[in-house]
């Protein structure tokens, strides 16, 4: 007599359904998971490829500036030089200039020393030293010197150093009576003040 197993009760099959459901569901939340993951991982590539591109551009961009603020910096040297170079170059054809009108004095003062040891007279000897302080004037003036002798004038403390005041009836106070040493301007430039003498006004005034 052959042997029968007997049939799953109603209540086994079921927890059999709930397993295999069960499971099903598991496995179907890995593929859930791994796909997620996938979708994460492809998007953290994503982003960090943007952020090595935008790493590369700004490290691009911080290279052109040192490029461009090196270039800039050389110019500016080489300009430097230049300026440096011209400005010698000005002094010496400036003074060269002068130096080549100082010459003729030179030579009229050198040869009024030759006549005044050959006796020469006193009329001559001034006329000698007359026709020097003109050619002396004309070459400091063409080279921009300006003669300051404020006699008359009223004192001018940016251009005048008052060395004395002495009451004066016949002038105006603070006015100009005599130019102890003249002064002079360089180009628009005070060099050395004219030394007066200014009237205080009349006595007792």
């Amino acid at each position: 007599m052959t042997p029968q197993h007997d049939p799953k009760s109603a209540g086994e099959e079921a927890v059999d359904e709930a397993i295999e459901a069960a499971c099903e569901a598991v496995k179907a939340g890995e593929e859930a998971a791994d796909a997620v993951d996938a979708e994460v991982s492809e998007a953290a590539t994503d982003e960090a490829g943007q952020l090595r591109e935008q790493l590369s551009a700004a490290e691009q961009k911080v290279a052109d500036a040192r490029d461009a603020m090196l270039r800039m910096q050389a110019e500016m040297d080489n300009l430097r030089k230049r300026l440096v170079n011209d400005l010698e170059r000005s002094k010496k054809r400036a003074l060269e200039g002068f130096m080549n009108d100082l010459v003729p004095v030179r030579d009229s003062l050198e040869k009024g020393l030759e006549a005044a040891e050959e006796s020469a007279s006193v009329e001559s000897l001034k006329e000698g030293k007359a026709l020097i302080k003109r050619m002396l004037d004309k070459a400091m003036a063409d080279h921009g010197l300006v003669e300051i002798n404020p006699v008359g004038e009223a004192f001018n403390p940016e251009e005048h150093e008052a060395i004395s005041m002495i009451p004066s009836p016949e002038h105006e106070t603070n006015t100009v009576i005599d130019v102890v040493q003249k002064g002079f301007r360089l180009n628009e430039r005070l060099i050395r003040p004219a030394r007066v003498v200014v009237s205080s006004g009349a006595p007792g005034a």
